[in-house]
């Protein structure tokens, strides 16, 4: 498992948008559990995906937490900054 956070540009609400665009059925294919503005969950593939998202200043913190999906989501923290 996975906990990780990071800072983006983008608001918090535009995080979890591209986090969907990413992780979901366009992307890799994970069915969307839950999903409110400021927080998504993911499964599929023996694991799972939690991203929340919170303002910090003009842009966002982002938590995440994996399960089996730790490449992925160091991948989208890479697109995301």
């Amino acid at each position: 498992m996975l906990s990780i956070e990071t800072i983006s540009k983008h608001s918090p609400e535009e995080a979890i948008k591209r986090a969907v665009k990413f992780f979901g059925p366009q992307g890799y294919g994970l069915k969307v559990k839950s999903e409110v503005p400021c927080c998504v969950e993911f499964e599929g593939g023996g694991g799972g995906v939690g991203v929340s998202a919170t303002p910090k200043g003009k842009g966002s913190n982002i938590s995440f937490e994996s399960r089996e999906w730790d490449y992925q989501v160091k991948e989208f923290i890479g697109k995301i900054k």
